[in-house]
């Protein structure tokens, strides 16, 4: 591997190594700062970056640490108090119950902060903070959950971009009657069904649904009923045998053109046109309700970049996270890995982004549902066992019942409980 600064701690090797409490000064004089880097599709991307920044500051030495599992290495590491200096990490339900424990710095009139798009900072602040009117992360780059579609395909079969759910249905009924598989399922892996799950969730459940679901005014079996039968409609349009293959298998079948669309979000696109497509790939936002002007885009934050709370070298990490705020990092980040730019005014004009590119110009955007919940509760499982051929009763009722069992001591997000 090329060197970045004195060293890089390859992916797989983070959790085999002792590291110091605390990074320190090198004998040429430079400040050793950390870099915990948890997406494995842009190490590349991160060890350049990393480079630049060390030419144009050469009073700093960044070790990039690629590490595999992000959130049991970032744990482990926290048990031995030796948090990094600097880190990427996703925007989830683990990011936010960390923040709210007090783990990581407070960017809320931090300078790496301005400039970001106020839509993904509401994201960061709903997943939890330290305490109140703190902003725990920096959003680097976002994603979003919609649908994928092979757009020769539509062209050929005369099928318009749905806008309602029921247009939804009518696409896939449309497809399934002309003998082209509608969607592939890949429920093989279970996180995979959670990708449809959030938008027709964040469209179809009353709003406020976790406040109310934390105060014991709902339950899931009351809010999430609609959605999830909704959810469990697409899923009969997927190939026999979908609880067998992964994602590995339905990007690459989706890319040989194997099925009208894929459930999935625009995180997936570089994974398949890495098995080179013939056609091209479109994006639309999943409407999840009859009324197409409640239709809304989930888009979460992918990459956020943070500190600790305590960290050994601040104004070195935040020299670091400032230049990796710039402009055109984010925005050479973002066409490498087809994401979406945090950055007020950045726009990435990939193609198989165009059709949710007016949500996210109009602000329409809601986050992921499915990054209030933690590990504790086995959300992908549940699901995957009620697209399989379970039961929607039997489904609710046992989300409910793991919900509660880690609600009483839900410190985070949007239904915290106070101490």
């Amino acid at each position: 591997m090329r060197r970045v600064g004195r060293r890089t701690v390859a992916a797989g090797a983070v959790l085999a190594v002792t590291f110091p409490l605390a990074a320190c000064g090198g004998d040429d004089g430079r400040t050793e700062i950390t870099f915990f880097q948890f997406k494995g599709e842009a190490v590349e991307f991160f060890e350049e970056i990393t480079a630049r920044f060390e030419e144009e500051n050469p009073d700093i030495d960044v070790v990039v640490q690629n590490v595999p599992d992000a959130e049991t290495a970032l744990r482990t590491r926290l048990v031995k108090n030796d948090m990094p200096d600097v880190l990427t990490l996703n925007g989830n339900g683990t990011f936010g119950e960390l923040a709210s424990a007090g783990v990581f710095a407070d960017f809320s009139d931090a300078p790496a902060l301005e400039g970001v798009k106020e839509g993904y900072v509401d994201v960061v602040r709903e997943l939890g903070a330290g305490s109140e009117g703190e902003v725990n992360g920096v959003p680097f780059a976002a994603n979003a959950s919609g649908v994928l579609y092979n757009v020769e395909l539509f062209e050929q079969h005369g099928v318009e971009i749905p806008e309602t759910f029921p247009d939804l249905v009518a696409a896939a009924e449309t497809f399934d009657a002309a003998g082209v598989l509608p969607f592939y399922g890949m429920l093989g892996d279970a996180w995979t069904a959670q990708s449809p799950m959030a938008p027709l969730t964040a469209q179809g459940a009353p709003e406020g649904f976790f406040e109310a679901r934390f105060a014991g005014e709902t339950t899931f079996a009351e809010g999430w009923r609609e959605p999830i039968e909704r959810l469990g409609t697409l899923f009969e349009f997927t190939q026999d045998g979908a609880g067998a293959v992964g994602y590995q298998d339905g990007t690459r079948a989706f890319a040989e053109g194997e099925c009208a669309m894929l459930l999935i979000g625009s995180y997936a696109i570089p994974q398949i046109r890495s098995f080179e497509p013939d056609f091209t790939i479109g994006s639309f936002a999943l409407p999840g309700t009859d009324d197409a002007a409640e239709t809304t885009l989930v888009s979460g934050v992918d990459v956020l970049l943070t500190t600790g709370a305590s960290g050994a070298h601040p104004e070195e990490a935040a020299r670091f996270i400032e230049f990796l705020m710039q402009p055109d990092v984010v925005q050479e980040y973002s066409e490498q890995q087809v994401a979406i730019p945090a950055l007020e005014g950045l726009v990435n004009e990939d193609p198989a982004l165009a059709g949710i590119q007016p949500y996210i110009e109009e602000d329409r955007l809601v986050g992921f549902t499915d990054h209030q919940f933690i590990p504790a509760i086995p959300l992908g499982p549940l699901l995957q066992e009620y697209l399989t051929g379970g039961d929607l009763d039997a489904f609710l009722a046992r989300l409910d019942d793991s919900w509660d069992q880690v609600a009483q001591r839900r410190t985070w997000g949007l239904g915290a409980v106070e101490s």
